[in-house]
């Protein structure tokens, strides 16, 4: 049990996927300027993450029985993007609102390197079936949080007065910086748990 919540607490803050291992940017930029459209990319990236896990722990075992590892990446890659062509399609059917939100960031899950990131990631640490699908979990969960956090940052530096040269990407870059300064202080709380 104290793996799966060293897995959660791991996935979530202290190894977070966009905050410490700076995967999954161009969509935590890109998506966050509104709360409630960085919440419907967090929550995709979060499903898409646990559903490839999920796919791929059997493909990876196949392949590592067969002696066939080097095809590990674009396994991978073809899961991914089935999956994100079938949530674009449900989103698109069901969630227009939502699609219309996401615009090009919705595909660009596909090539969202913190979804492919942990699919491999789990492979190269053997992780156990149940284990793959905790360490996504907490890796999409981390990912929604971050987004979630960043966009009400950004819609307090919208309200601002921000000085001419630092308007736009300027800070935005430094606000996740800080953001992800206040993620690192819980790795010593996980450090002081024994779960990292």
């Amino acid at each position: 049990m104290k793996t799966y919540i060293a897995l959660l607490v791991m996935g979530i803050l202290t190894q977070n996927f966009v905050l410490s291992r700076f995967l999954g940017i161009c969509p935590f930029l890109g998506v966050s300027r509104q709360t409630n459209t960085a919440v419907g990319m967090g929550l995709a990236v979060t499903g898409v993450m646990t559903l490839a896990a999920i796919i791929s722990h059997p493909f990876n075992v196949l392949l590592n029985n067969m002696g066939l590892e080097y095809l590990q990446t674009t396994v991978f890659i073809l899961i991914i993007a089935s999956l994100v062509q079938i949530l674009e399609v449900f989103i698109k059917r069901y969630i227009k609102a939502l699609y219309s939100a996401f615009g090009i960031y919705l595909p660009l899950i596909t090539t969202n390197c913190a979804v492919l990131g942990i699919v491999i990631i789990n492979a190269q640490e053997a992780y156990t079936f149940p284990q793959s699908i905790v360490s996504a979990l907490g890796a999409g969960l981390g990912f929604l949080l971050a987004i979630f956090m960043f966009s009400i940052v950004r819609s307090k530096i919208n309200e601002a007065h921000v000085p001419p040269s630092f308007r736009g990407m300027p800070i935005t870059l430094i606000a996740a910086s800080i953001v992800s300064l206040s993620f690192m202080g819980f790795t010593g709380i996980a450090q002081g748990l024994g779960l990292a």
